[in-house]
């Protein structure tokens, strides 16, 4: 339907900045996490029947009787068994925590049951795919157990059992099923129909202001030993590491009563299941796929996926319940990077993941280059006021936008956002006066006390006058062709499509326009350039930046989830640049000498000590009274 695909794509628009925000910080914690891994993975694993660090054996250990100073809590912990061990693995599924192996349980399935799998051997991976009855219990809320059986080989792994020990097998559980809230949707209507006429993307049996939360069971799962754990401090444990570790039953402490022992670290990944994929367990649900892969995994691989997979959970919940996290966002985003990362060709991904480097470099020199331009632009020549106006006025837009549509906007894109909005203003500063004044007697805006005025800073210079001539001239084109394609776009979303209220309507409706044809606002800097036959006077190094980010920008229009107006918008940027660099090849200018506009050397540099700026500027005087007038001198090329 036209409706669903307006809200798909709006819910899209306002994630995709943020998505691209989140790939730089993903990449950048990869790197981190990668290092760590190659300088420090294999520092801390324990030899076969050797000491962990200070630590006796598990074998060695002292009796309990012996222990003055008992703590209940250990303070570091090694791992009973040696790395090398070859162990056994039962896997049930069971509604209920009860162990699955007594008689009292009835429901409990089989699912695996493997033997001699060798801690650290990297190439051992075993695999099962089956499908299983899911229990009544789960068809209505319940949870989903996996019940794991792990033990020495040739151990006994059933805790009912006379001859178990927990010396040499150990029993725990976890969740199959995950509980997810579900947002409650906006409520839209079409703004023409009847106040009664409400069209609510939210289910018919969520009625409540309660968020509703429902059962999902994912087919996939990955269940991974860690190896090469070695000794750890246990209180200073991640939380979403130590979920996962289980301590010594009995309790036994070494000598000192304050370090213990604990079973191998078996993680039941969930790291790279997608919610797409996922199931909604309930009455109609009898059976299900399950497929589990058994494998080893580095220790700094699992200590990342734990943690970020936790954070994910834990910001998504809190969206939920209208809890904003610190860095904003309401876990979707992490979604679609996995969605991201499992879908796109190796290649291209690593290319995305480079070039997000040099973009927020290339981001950062844009800004500073732009800054310095304008600090020290003493003229107007060949600035286009009005552009830079229309551009303080779209980012606000934008802006606007992210705040009407996601209070959950990562609160980096809003300051992101909010800083070009200042800095455009700023332009505005240093190119005209803003001033406050009374309205004219007979204007529009007479009933006003003061109405904003923009005064020329000084007498405009005839090349002046020109600049602002092919202004108004370029921007009198761009009403005739903009103002009805925003005027049918208006009337197209008012009939068809759906909105919160006037005020989205008019926003929704504003920012589509800048993302359709928002790269007209550049076009008459170009016709002035055209009309003055010069670029002297454009930030050339900053809007190199600008420009290479562009490219950047497509490949994240490939690679990342959007609007076919998002990725328009990056395209019109590619048809300016390539416009820009035609007339720099064009219009020929020589940075490390005066220009035609009295601009001295490189526009970008430092401005130099006030000895050497007079200096130049007396150099520069017989190259401005040479010409006749200054609209000649404006036409001038330099070689």
């Amino acid at each position: 339907m036209p409706e669903q695909n307006q809200r798909r794509e709006d819910e899209e628009s306002s994630t995709s900045a943020t998505i691209k925000s989140a790939i730089q910080g993903l990449a950048f914690f990869f790197l981190a996490q990668f290092i760590i891994g190659q300088f420090f993975s294999k520092g801390s694993s324990t030899g076969s029947g050797g000491k962990s660090g200070n630590l006796p054996t598990f074998g060695d250990r002292p009796a309990r009787a012996d222990i003055t100073n008992y703590n209940t809590v250990p303070d570091a912990v090694a791992p009973i068994w040696p790395t090398d061990s070859a162990l056994d693995i039962n896997i049930y599924v069971s509604p209920s925590v009860v162990n699955p192996t007594s008689k009292a349980s009835t429901s409990s399935q089989l699912v695996l049951q493997e033997k001699n799998f060798t801690i650290g051997n990297y190439s051992d991976t075993r695999e099962i795919d089956t499908t299983i009855k899911l229990p009544k219990e789960a068809q209505h809320n319940g949870t989903l157990w996996a019940h794991f059986f792990i033990g020495l080989s040739g151990s006994q792994l059933d805790p009912t059992a006379k001859d178990f020990s927990t010396d040499s097998a150990v029993h725990f559980f976890r969740p199959l099923n995950q509980y997810i809230p579900k947002k409650k949707a906006k409520k839209l209507k079409n703004l023409l129909s009847s106040s009664d006429e409400i069209e609510e993307e939210v289910e018919e049996e969520d009625q409540t202001p309660a968020v509703s939360i429902s059962s999902f069971y994912h087919p996939n799962f990955t269940v991974s030993v860690i190896p090469d754990s070695g000794v750890q401090k246990y209180r200073q444990i991640h939380p979403a590491v130590r979920r996962h570790m289980q301590l010594e039953a009995s309790g036994a402490r070494d000598e000192s009563g304050q370090n213990g022992w604990y079973y191998p670290l078996v993680f039941l990944n969930t790291f790279w299941q997608l919610r797409s994929h996922m199931i909604e367990l309930n009455s109609t649900v009898e059976t299900v796929p399950l497929r589990i892969t058994l494998n080893n995994l580095q220790n700094w691989k699992f200590s990342m996926m734990a943690s970020i997979d936790d954070s994910a959970k834990q910001t998504s919940h809190q969206a939920a319940f209208g809890q904003t996290s610190p860095g904003g966002g309401d876990g979707s985003e992490f979604e679609m990077i996995k969605e991201v990362l499992l879908n796109t060709n190796i290649w291209l991904l690593g290319t995305t993941g480079v070039v997000t480097i040099l973009h927020m470099i290339f981001e950062t020199l844009a800004f500073k280059n732009d800054i310095s331009h304008w600090r020290k632009k003493k003229d107007v020549v060949g600035t286009s006021v009005r552009t830079i106006l229309a551009n303080v006025f779209m980012q606000a837009v934008i802006f606007l936008y992210l705040m009407d549509n996601s209070e959950n906007t990562s609160w980096m894109i809003l300051a992101s956002q909010g800083f070009g909005i200042l800095l455009e203003a700023w332009k505005i500063t240093k190119t005209v006066d803003v001033r406050l004044r009374p309205p004219p007697a007979n204007s529009f805006y007479s009933f006003l006390p003061y109405v904003i005025v923009f005064e020329d800073k000084h007498k405009l210079s005839e090349t002046e006058e020109k600049t602002k001539e092919y202004d108004e001239i370029a921007f009198r084109w761009l009403y005739i062709l903009a103002v009805p394609l925003l005027g049918a776009y208006a009337v197209y979303s008012l009939v068809y499509n759906t909105h919160k209220s006037w005020y989205s309507f008019v926003i929704e409706t504003l920012v589509g326009s800048v993302y359709a044809y928002g790269f007209l606002m550049m076009v008459p800097s170009l016709y002035i350039n055209y009309r003055l036959k010069s670029v002297a006077h454009m930030p050339g190094k900053a809007l190199t930046y600008k420009f290479l980010n562009t490219f950047i920008d497509d490949l994240f229009a490939f690679t990342v989830k959007m609007p076919w107006l998002h990725r328009l918008a990056t395209l019109r940027d590619d048809v300016i640049f390539f416009i820009w660099l035609y007339q720099g090849w064009k219009y020929k200018v020589d940075y490390k000498r005066v220009n035609e506009f009295g601009q001295g050397g490189d526009s970008d540099e430092e401005e130099e000590p006030a000895e050497a700026a007079e200096e130049k500027t007396s150099k520069a005087e017989p190259v401005k009274a040479s010409g006749k007038d200054s609209s000649k001198s404006s036409t001038r090329k330099r070689k």
